[in-house]
């Protein structure tokens, strides 16, 4: 009270508790604020980097097709010594503003100074000394040969491949353009769409080496990824950086809506427990997403062993050859666990009026490097079937091709030339197990000399068997993913094999289709082929 004695309103003052509160609800606030942040940016390199590992994983892919295409192409030059004709209607399709390559010629080793035997599509871009340079590196490694062609007037990336060893025989080149400015967008329609990215040839960010880019200004500045991918002997690295947030608006400002609320939650100490209550909902909305997205990922597995499934069947005949005298049938059975893509493969091909020719093999491992194997290896024996169709003659070829090259696989594989007028099978095998006859309702095994498969190395030579064959006997080949089980031995397995296939009085078809069902395993972790011939009189 005053000395007029009127009295005064003291001044408010926040009390010790509301103090306490209020820098309580601040230092959380911080606290949260700050979380939420460092969780969003570590969210967002771990999208960034499974993106970059994605889009690597597309590269890797695409360059499959054109190692697969140059080596056949190689394979058959070499069949065919170097056949113009031959080697332009394989590879003329994969040439031209569609295909794989602008230009694709044919070269002959050896010599001082390198000069295509035939040019498809447009001029090369390479000079002779990097033509003499990259030629060298290629003649002593099969695998995919990797140059970059930078300062050529078309910029460039050039591939050569050749299947023999030394400077003798014949090389496939080939050369992919890259934009002049080195500019380009991924389409908005893709899943990428959100990236931006430049790609450099090598394993350093050098700007002399960069193939391409949807970047204008280079380095790379900010949140960004990096992934390498093999691309033949060489290697490509892939720089990506988000356009915006990948992991979505709402939580690239989640960080401002906690300082936003949780100053607004320290003022008033009701509404405190009110919106703690509301972020424990929020951790639980996370938590959810976090299971949905892990819902997605098991989805995103299944669906990758269905694009390997479908990988594999593409790499097997579309369809099987009409020979007259002779009903043919072939399944391919997939491991029931697993993604990766497999190595078995078969083939049956016409080999003269009256005759068919039966391969059937199965290589080492699985993944994309065996299905690449594994379609070379076809390749390779298709060509030498057309030069000459003798079981031995192939096989011997066909281990020469691989032993010719440093490798760390094998195959087995089985060759069986049918005669059917005469009712006569010539049988060679490189270590595969024995195809099975069905004649007179008894199921024997065709007795064969042991052999090693094709890759050992020293093996070159393979003998044949000679065989005659009543009249409507079926002759069974198959991989072992059709017998072997793992803690069994194999002669279990061709027992079982053996006894479902004698005394059937099915059709050739329901036989095939029969046997797979009967002799699989709960959870089988190898892939199967299995061909059925038989005679119609």
């Amino acid at each position: 009270m005053d000395s007029s004695g009127v009295g005064v309103e003291p001044s408010w003052r926040p009390s010790p508790v509301a103090l306490v509160a209020l820098i309580t609800g601040l230092v959380v606030t911080a606290l949260l604020a700050v979380t939420t942040a460092v969780l969003y940016d570590r969210n967002e390199d771990r999208l960034l980097g499974l993106r970059a590992k994605e889009l690597g994983l597309l590269f890797t892919a695409a360059v499959v097709p054109k190692q697969t295409e140059m080596a056949s192409a190689a394979a058959l030059a070499d069949a065919t010594g170097g056949s113009v004709p031959r080697f332009r209607a394989l590879i003329q399709s994969q040439v031209g503003p569609k295909g794989q390559f602008a230009s694709a010629s044919l070269w002959r080793l050896g010599g001082t100074h390198p000069a295509p035997v035939t040019i498809i599509g447009s001029a090369p871009q390479i000079t002779s000394a990097q033509a003499k340079e990259l030629f060298a590196r290629a003649a002593h490694s099969h695998s995919l040969t990797v140059k970059g062609l930078l300062q050529a007037s078309e910029p460039s990336i050039a591939y050569a491949l050749t299947t023999t060893s030394g400077r003798r025989g014949f090389l496939v080149y080939g050369e992919t353009r890259l934009p002049v400015n080195r500019r380009s967008k991924l389409e908005s329609n893709t899943a990428f769409s959100d990236l931006d990215y430049a790609i450099y040839l090598g394993r350093t960010t050098q700007t002399p080496n960069l193939l391409v880019t949807s970047l204008q200004d280079l380095p790379v500045d900010g949140r960004r990824a990096s992934s390498s991918v093999p691309l033949g002997d060489r290697a490509l690295t892939l720089v990506v950086t988000p356009r915006g947030s990948l992991g979505g608006t709402f939580f690239r400002i989640l960080p401002w809506i906690v300082v936003a609320f949780g100053l607004a939650l320290s003022i008033v100490a009701a509404i405190l427990a009110d919106r703690l209550a509301r972020r424990r909902e929020r951790a639980e909305e996370l938590a959810g997403s976090l299971d949905r997205a892990r819902g997605e990922i098991e989805q995103m597995y299944t669906e990758q062993r269905s694009i390997a499934q479908t990988l594999q069947h593409a790499l097997l005949p579309e369809t099987l050859p009409e020979v007259r005298g002779l009903k043919v049938s072939a399944r391919y059975v997939a491991a029931s666990s697993g993604v990766e893509v497999g190595g078995d493969w078969y083939d049956v091909v016409a080999a003269g009026e009256h005759r068919a020719l039966l391969v059937i093999g199965d290589v080492s491992g699985h993944g994309l490097r065996a299905a690449t194997t594994m379609a070379s290896l076809r390749h390779a024996t298709l060509a030498y079937a057309a030069h000459d169709a003798r079981p031995s003659v192939i096989l011997s070829r066909l281990s020469e091709y691989v032993n010719g090259s440093s490798h760390d696989y094998f195959a087995t594989v089985l060759c069986a030339l049918i005669d059917v007028e005469a009712h006569r099978l010539t049988v060679a095998s490189a270590g595969h197990l024995p195809p099975l006859l069905l004649q007179d309702g008894s199921a024997i095994f065709v007795e064969m000399a042991p052999s090693a498969p094709i890759g050992v190395a020293g093996e070159s030579h393979y003998s044949e068997t000679d065989i005659s064959v009543a009249a409507h006997t079926t002759l069974v080949a198959f991989t072992d993913g059709l017998v072997e089980r793992r803690g069994e031995v194999i002669d279990t397995g061709l027992a079982r094999l053996q006894g479902a296939a004698a005394g059937n009085g099915e059709s050739l078809e329901d036989l095939i289709a029969k046997l797979p069902q009967e002799l699989a395993s709960d959870g089988h972790h190898d892939d199967t082929a299995i061909v059925g011939i038989q005679w119609q009189n």
